[in-house]
């Protein structure tokens, strides 16, 4: 039995509304990359020779992968000696991620700080304001999360909000809308200024991509938490959010932070290219560091270390 004839969850096919073959094999695919997310390449690889496919397409897939994980972890290697040149350097730097639900944003996130230093790189995903933010200036609340000299920080989604979410949901007056397109590229421009590199990525999927996705959110336990009502909303609302993100890019692509866009139907290939991007974007050169010698332990005639009570231990389940 071919993956595409392998039938899904009964819940999942009566959701598709019947057998919808393209589709189904995109969901469950969608899952299976979940769990791929988490799991290391050895274990995956056993997993995958269990499922019910011709040898052919096995070995595909084993190739893929393989190809996958090599150039991941050459790019996260780089990435660790730019993480290196920007303390040593003092550089300050902000890397926005922007793009619909589900385009997958927070899978580059992941993976750009997953072997970094959290004290260099940080991830910042605020909350929508409370009503004292409402009050203050549009950028105020995003200013305290700018980086200082030796930092990057990543903003899982931004100030564009007032561009998207906010205009398409109707959370922002016109007039609001209008000052803020009068205010960022002058707001950004004062950033480059002061020495902070900005990059700007749009994750782009299509609307077929996205259905996918949040199906397999919904009937993947481990992914429901991710699907929120605004995401339902705004699933219904794609015309307009393609509008909103049209004149988006239209009214604040400036030479000093310009917008860069990113196939990411195919979640892994999104990531390749975006870190590869954006290795590029940096004039980094490796920082030569001193040998480490790791020094004997001291040791002490005097010192006795006391039993501590049983109770006290993790039980070992595993």
């Amino acid at each position: 039995m071919s993956r595409k004839e392998r039938p899904l969850p009964e819940s999942l096919a009566e959701s598709l509304g019947g057998p919808v073959a393209g589709l189904s094999a995109r969901v469950e695919d969608d899952i299976l990359d979940g769990y791929d997310e988490e799991l290391e390449m050895e274990f995956e690889e056993a997993r995958l020779d269990k499922l019910q496919r011709g040898d052919g397409e096995i070995e595909k897939r084993r190739l893929e992968r393989r190809f996958y994980f090599r150039e991941l972890f050459r790019l996260q290697t780089e990435l660790v000696k730019l993480q290196d040149w920007v303390v040593h350097t003092k550089h300050k730097m902000v890397v926005i991620f922007e793009g619909r639900d589900a385009a997958g944003k927070g899978g580059a996130i992941k993976r750009i700080s997953q072997r970094l230093n959290p004290r260099v790189v940080r991830t910042v995903a605020l909350p929508a304001p409370n009503d004292r933010e409402r009050t203050q200036w549009y950028f105020q609340r995003y200013v305290p999360h700018l980086p200082a000299g030796g930092e990057i920080v990543l903003f899982d989604r931004s100030w564009y909000n007032r561009a998207g979410v906010e205009r398409v949901m109707g959370f922002c007056t016109d007039e609001e809308y209008e000052e803020f397109f009068r205010s960022v590229p002058e707001f950004e421009r004062m950033l480059a200024r002061s020495g902070i590199q900005i990059l700007k990525y749009w994750f782009s999927i299509s609307d077929e991509e996205q259905e996918a996705r949040f199906l397999a959110r919904i009937h993947d336990p481990l992914k429901q938490w991710k699907l929120s009502p605004m995401d339902l909303e705004s699933r219904k609302r794609w015309e307009a959010y393609t509008k909103a993100k049209e004149v988006m890019l239209e009214r604040s692509h400036i030479e000093e932070a310009p917008w860069w866009l990113v196939h990411a139907d195919d979640k892994k290939r999104a990531r390749l290219n975006m870190i590869h991007h954006l290795l590029s974007q940096v004039p980094y050169e490796e920082i030569p560091h001193e040998p480490v010698t790791l020094p004997k332990r001291v040791r002490h005639e005097d010192y006795t270390r006391n039993p501590v009570p049983e109770h006290m231990y993790v039980p070992q389940v595993y």
